[in-house]
């Protein structure tokens, strides 16, 4: 069957909509500022097997799919081969109905491979042979297929640690797509947990590490590698539970110390841990001129034989509890009290955050920076369309839709990039639909340049300019 749902207008349902896509912004460039793909390759300019290694096995939302539809693990993370693994994502297809999977396969199969049919158990077989006759051909590596995406800006995400060498020999590819790293900071606050003292000892070659002080300096001086290397942008993992309580600086030594020591703290210390060395990486990204990152509300730990059987990141999370708001505005009070609050980005699994994240924007602002305070793109669970425009929806009621900063992939697939094609649809569609209401004005000029400054320009005005 053909995705017949696939025309030229798909999800523009009114004039205005498809004014507003195809002429302002179908065909601008894509700055995917947060997502997970490997530096190694993108520096290496990875060429692809069969389709199962580039389209099925890193990503996990459809390894959810599958999991839910009763495929057992060893056919999606296990040692299954390649081929099994694809046909088994085949045979889940169909059963995504309803689902944003549904159309980001449809699209991911059309815009790289030209592939009309819908994938399904009677064109399982043409498409895999299809699509993997094109793999061996120039320009579908993996840089060549982010140019068929017309990627202008990618930003990994780095570990402290991370060798960021490769982001420019990634970069050196073609002059006109830049790779940037930019840090993933789980590890440097993840004291307690059973991988910390391992990552210690290897930061421990940076500098000598026998306080909080020297822990500190030892983070600066990685930070600064990866300033060098490009990077604009840090990002934190503060799941279910995310509290903070901010010591003094002599507590926090005291418990720096007991932790070197042994590694057993009391909750409440390594709470009181934590919230200083955050706070104290706000002011080092604010000193950079750096974006922060806050990946709000996650619960990881949901099944323990997934978890063993996949690794902590194996797409099996949970949404978890509403954000501590009082606590998340201690962080950016503390840091702004400071002068040391950077450019942030909010980001909720929980859509019950929404209104109260919308509304933060207007309470933490700077004198002449536009939207200091972003509500990041609908995350994880709620990149769909009800999700994107209930978005779209609480920024506009309480914030400056505007000024949004728009759409990134947050995923290890290369090709999700369909998620920015599908959210210009969906916000071209939400203006538009306001537009035939006649709750807006029909004025292109004024609808026009919001979205193109949505889709492109305010992350790139923001961030990279």
């Amino acid at each position: 069957m053909k995705a017949t749902f696939l025309t030229e207008d798909f999800l523009l349902h009114t004039d205005a909509a498809r004014e507003l896509y195809h002429v302002y912004v179908e065909n601008l460039p894509i700055i995917d500022y947060h997502n997970h793909l490997d530096p190694r390759a993108l520096a290496t300019d990875q060429c692809y097997s069969d389709l199962a290694e580039l389209w099925v096995t890193h990503d996990p939302y459809k390894h959810r799919a599958m999991r839910i539809n009763g495929i057992p693990e060893y056919s999606i993370t296990g040692k299954a081969p390649s081929k099994e693994k694809y046909e088994v994502w085949a045979r889940t297809s169909p059963y995504v109905v309803g689902n944003p999977l549904y159309h980001w396969t449809a699209l991911e199969l059309k815009r790289i491979f030209n592939v009309d049919d819908l994938l399904a158990s009677d064109t399982t077989e043409e498409i895999y042979q299809h699509c993997n006759s094109l793999l061996q051909k120039e320009g579908y590596s993996t840089i060549g297929i982010l140019r068929k995406w017309n990627v202008e800006i990618v930003c990994t995400s780095d570990d402290l640690l991370d060798d960021v060498s490769l982001h420019r020999m990634a970069s050196e590819h073609v002059a006109d797509l830049k790779v940037l790293p930019s840090l993933r900071a789980d590890s440097i606050l993840a004291f307690g947990t059973p991988g910390f003292n391992a990552w210690l000892e290897r930061l421990r070659q940076v500098a000598s590490i026998n306080s909080l002080e020297d822990y500190l300096y030892a983070l600066r001086l990685r930070l600064d590698v990866f300033s060098e290397a490009g990077c604009r942008l840090a990002d934190h993992a503060l799941d279910n539970g995310f509290a903070f309580h901010l010591p003094n600086a002599d507590e926090a030594s005291r418990i720096f110390t007991v932790c070197l020591q042994n590694g057993n703290m009391a909750a409440t210390d390594k709470v009181k841990l934590i919230s200083f060395v955050l706070f104290k990486l706000a002011q080092e990204y604010a000193i950079r001129g750096w974006v922060m990152q806050l990946h709000i509300g996650a619960e990881r730990f949901t099944t323990s034989r997934l978890r063993s059987l996949c690794g902590p990141a194996g797409g099996y999370a949970t949404i978890g509890n509403v954000c501590d708001i009082r606590s998340l505005c201690d962080f950016l009070d503390s840091a702004e009290s400071v002068g040391g609050m950077p450019k942030t980005i909010l980001y909720t699994l929980n859509p019950a955050d929404n209104a109260a994240f919308a509304t933060l924007t207007g309470s933490f602002t700077g004198d002449g920076v536009a939207g200091k305070l972003q509500f990041g793109p609908a995350w994880w669970y709620n990149d769909h369309k009800e999700g994107i425009e209930n978005h779209l929806r609480t920024l506009s009621s309480y914030g400056l839709l505007s000024r949004f900063i728009g759409m990134t992939t947050d995923s290890r697939s290369i090709l999700s990039f369909s998620r920015h094609e599908y959210f210009r649809r969906i916000l071209c569609g939400y203006i538009g639909g306001q537009i035939e209401k006649g709750d807006l004005p029909n004025d292109m000029k004024l609808l026009g340049e919001i979205v193109k400054n949505i889709s492109y320009n305010n992350i790139y005005n923001w961030c990279f300019d």
